[in-house]
């Protein structure tokens, strides 16, 4: 499993714990905010109309999502200069505390600065863990580590909804304690903040990717120059492509899902559905996708062969989705969420992939930046769903065209690049 020796074995598998819990906090924050978003605001801006709250929502989210692209240059540019460890238990840390701090705000600019807060530190836990177990494991089973990480997850968003469904005992508890009442979407906010902070208690034992160790010896290395990436046209080129394959994935969950009460269940003569029970329902599937597309990777010696299985089987379930449920019950489109959340399940595919096509100096700085771009491009594919509107096509029409042209480049940009399963990842990219 290790490429040293046995020894560090169980510091490894440490390791992959740690980064999937992480990533397990990490997924619970991103949709944590889909499900307490409305509460929250109405909580805030009780005086305010429906269409203002709604706006409001849109704008925090937004502040979320530039927070994430900020804090995916940051730390994948501190992750290759003073180690990937300490980005990981530094992103960790970061959000952690912004979600404590989000349980006490009292006014949307205070709101939107935390959750800008907690998008920065969002950015790092994912690709700081992907390379480290990565660069830790060998290069045949490295894909079975970050299947675990992603598979475990993509959970947190289950939990999330069924805490935020349990608020009100877990806020009277709290009461009986401490003799202050918190709403659902506080409590909902203090949990994963604590969870967060236990996290950081799993440091002890853990190590610090040897590639790293080997880089940071090297005086004449050039790390986290992002030069190495927009200056140099081969790099630039697979850096465009490996955000591209990943957009369809937030395509569903960030368009279709998450907007699920307010434009596809009515499109669809829905009209009792739980907007975060959809999304509950989805990473479910998200995270069994990612379970299924891993094993697959290894059994067939592919990312590239699974990922185009997947975005094949996204765009029948989109087209299927969008046109032919008119009429279907609540608890139909909850499983047709499911099945959404399994087609869209390569993120752990796409994000080793990323990992995978550059050298150990840039490394970190792509892993992190890579997958913060696509969750980043809610903000190309929203505004291209409302122009569409705006022109009238409708929300089928509108999103399907959408979704048509995210996936077919998916697929394009999936033909550019080179298989890297299997490939060795101990070297360094040069200017």
């Amino acid at each position: 499993m290790n490429e040293n020796s046995k020894g560090p074995d169980k510091k490894v598998i440490i390791l992959i714990i740690v980064a999937a819990l992480g990533y397990f906090v990490d997924i619970y924050d991103m949709v944590l905010f889909g499900v307490v978003k409305s509460e929250s605001v109405n909580s805030i801006m009780s005086s305010y109309n429906t269409e203002e709250q709604a706006s409001t929502g849109k704008f925090l989210y937004n502040m979320q999502m530039w927070g994430m692209l900020i804090g995916g240059l940051l730390w994948g540019i501190l992750g290759d200069k003073k180690g990937r460890l300490k980005v990981l238990f530094g992103s960790i840390l970061l959000y952690s505390l912004a979600n404590l701090a989000n349980a006490f705000v009292t006014d949307i600019t205070s709101y939107a600065i935390v959750r800008l807060i907690a998008g920065i530190g969002l950015a790092g836990e994912l690709g700081a863990g992907i390379t480290l177990v990565s660069e830790l494991m060998s290069k045949e089973n490295r894909g079975y580590g970050t299947m675990i990480i992603v598979t475990f997850g993509a959970l947190g968003g289950v939990v999330a909804y069924y805490v935020y469904e349990k608020g009100a005992l877990i806020g009277d508890f709290i009461f009986e304690c401490f003799g202050y009442q918190f709403e659902n979407w506080q409590v909902t906010y203090i949990i994963g903040g604590l969870l967060g902070i236990m996290l950081l208690l799993l440091r002890v034992g853990t190590i610090e990717s040897s590639f790293f160790k080997k880089m940071s010896e090297d005086k004449n290395v050039s790390k986290g120059n992002l030069k190495l990436i927009f200056f140099n046209r081969e790099n630039l080129a697979k850096y465009i492509h490996c955000i591209i394959i990943g957009i369809p994935i937030y395509f569903v969950v960030g368009l279709l899902i998450m907007n699920s009460r307010d434009n596809f269940a009515p499109l669809l003569g829905i009209d009792n559905l739980v907007n975060g029970k959809a999304i509950m329902y989805t990473y479910i599937g998200l995270s069994i996708g990612d379970l299924i597309s891993g094993m697959l990777s290894q059994l067939l010696k592919s990312r590239k062969k699974v990922i185009a299985i997947y975005l094949t089987f996204t765009l029948i379930l989109v087209i299927n989705f969008l046109f032919f449920m008119n009429g279907i019950s609540a608890e139909t489109y909850y499983f047709v969420c499911f099945l959404l959340g399994v087609s869209t399940g390569y993120w752990a595919l796409f994000v080793s992939m990323a990992a995978e096509q550059f050298g150990t100096n840039i490394r970190s700085t792509t892993a992190n930046t890579i997958p913060n771009f696509v969750r980043g491009s809610v903000n190309l594919i929203m505004p291209s769903f409302a122009f569409l509107m705006a022109l009238n096509f409708g929300d089928a029409w509108s999103a399907l065209i959408v979704g048509l042209i995210f996936i077919f480049l998916a697929l394009y940009s999936l033909s550019q690049l080179k298989e890297t399963f299997g490939k060795d990842l101990n070297y360094f990219e040069e200017e």
